[in-house]
């Protein structure tokens, strides 16, 4: 009766331990962060407008093992503010909401920003030309973060460079994009 007794006032005092454990673990997969991506650009001389539309906004979720290859899986689509936004008006510190959604806690890879067909430059004669993108249309500008998240909010700052970015061939003006992650 004693063991029984000791047996039984043991397990109800781990009890609460083991549930709080197992709660945890259980939770610890279900925890989603607030994420919110924004756009900023430096500046550039030769042109008065940089015009990319943007369509979509996709988020590829992995773990930290920097993994290479083309895996169409775990991209994740976000709440995208659609629209043709001038580059040039985000320079000095100025920077939009591209976009925001609740994704699962864990660990970005990349960003793909899918664009639309009204892309355009107006040089410094404010004369419009049509902004061609080599592979971009197609696969969208993926943009390699490998960074984790943290907490229940988080941000993201995008810079377009577009100094380095856009370039006068004969062809016409093409846009090869370098893009950097911000902190």
């Amino acid at each position: 009766m004693k063991r029984n007794k000791l047996i039984l006032a043991v397990t109800a005092f781990f009890l609460p331990f083991t549930l709080l454990i197992s709660c945890d673990k259980e939770d610890s997969g279900n925890e989603t962060t607030q994420l919110r991506v924004n756009l900023t650009d430096g500046p550039i001389d030769e042109l008065d407008s940089v015009y990319v539309d943007i369509r979509e906004v996709n988020v590829k979720l992995g773990d930290d093992t920097l993994t290479s290859g083309n895996d169409e899986s775990g991209w994740t689509n976000v709440s995208v503010n659609q629209g043709v936004y001038d580059l040039l008006s985000y320079q000095n510190g100025i920077d939009t909401l591209l976009a925001f959604g609740t994704i699962p806690t864990g660990y970005i890879k990349e960003i793909r920003l899918v664009l639309g067909d009204n892309n355009s430059v107006v040089d410094s004669f404010g004369v419009s030309h049509p902004l061609t993108i080599p592979s971009g249309g197609s696969s969208g500008l993926k943009i390699k973060i490998n960074k984790p998240l943290y907490g229940p909010v988080d941000s993201l700052l995008i810079d377009f460079d577009a100094a380095l970015s856009i370039t006068n061939e004969t062809s016409g003006y093409k846009l090869r994009p370098v893009i950097k992650l911000k902190n």
